[in-house]
């Protein structure tokens, strides 16, 4: 009796894991559609002479292609977001693992929570899914991560990466910042 008790418990914990993912799978964007995004950019006025009047936009964005960034820029980004970037598939194992780790102390000690999310997970929330913060976010980031790293390259990921970013002064992306 026990012993169907315990197949019964275990079916159900399946089909509770199934519905759950099918639920999870069901509304998540088509990572895909990144191979040929090109963020919003300003709208530029010209004088007739050809000199810039102004720029009108919500954010200001000047997009670069990847040959366009310096290697140091790429460098430092990777050195303080995500070292291992062109060693993970989307999501570092080792890195959230330390990540919380560090948590754990931080939470005692009242510092500030580290993140454990990799570039590859930020462009994906950040272009793909909602700054909403919870479990499920942090499950179809992982998702996407992995279906982003099937369909683009490493260079392609950077490239989005290093145009989205938010840098302040409602600069997004690095040529934005570099020119305010």
């Amino acid at each position: 009796m026990a012993g169907i008790g315990l197949l019964g418990a275990i079916a159900l914990a399946g089909l509770v894991v199934t519905v759950y993912a099918a639920w999870l799978f069901h509304d998540l964007p088509d990572a895909t559609e990144l191979s040929d995004y090109r963020p919003a950019t300003a709208t530029r006025v010209y004088a007739g002479d050809g000199t810039l009047i102004g720029e009108f936009s919500e954010e200001r964005r000047i997009y670069v292609s990847y040959d366009q960034i310096p290697p140091v820029v790429i460098q430092a980004f990777l050195a303080a977001e995500d070292r291992n970037f062109f060693s993970h598939g989307g999501v570092d194992v080792s890195g959230l693992g330390r990540a919380m780790f560090k948590n754990v102390f931080n939470v005692v000690t009242g510092r500030r929570l580290e993140g454990g999310s990799t570039i590859t997970q930020q462009v994906a929330k950040n272009i793909l899914l909602t700054n909403e913060t919870s479990v499920n976010r942090k499950l179809k980031e992982a998702i996407l991560s992995s279906r982003l790293e099937a369909t683009l390259s490493k260079e392609q990921i950077i490239e989005l990466y290093l145009n989205e970013i938010y840098l302040g002064y409602r600069s997004y992306g690095i040529a934005s910042a570099a020119y305010n």
